[in-house]
């Protein structure tokens, strides 16, 4: 019976460890700065390839046109406002 109950408060205290692990990890993943961390990757990798390092152009243009297109329609719409 001894035994039976070592077993089981070892096993118990197995599964405590890996639950705290556990929530450590969700913790670190949830915290502000780990998700501003992957975000920042992420749109660098948009933009710069992640092996080489060299900027992508084509993604780069993508996003000057866009940024270009805006100030020129606000332009547009304010010029028609007046």
């Amino acid at each position: 019976m001894t035994q039976d109950m070592s077993a089981l408060e070892r096993e118990i205290e197995e599964t405590r460890q890996r639950l705290a692990s556990t929530i450590d990890q969700l913790a670190h993943r949830a915290h502000p700065k780990t998700i501003v961390g992957r975000q920042v990757e992420s749109v660098k990798a948009h933009f710069v390839e992640p092996v080489s390092g060299a900027p992508r152009t084509d993604n780069i243009l993508k996003a000057a046109g866009a940024v270009v297109g805006v100030v020129v329609l606000l332009a547009v719409v304010r010029r028609v406002a007046r």
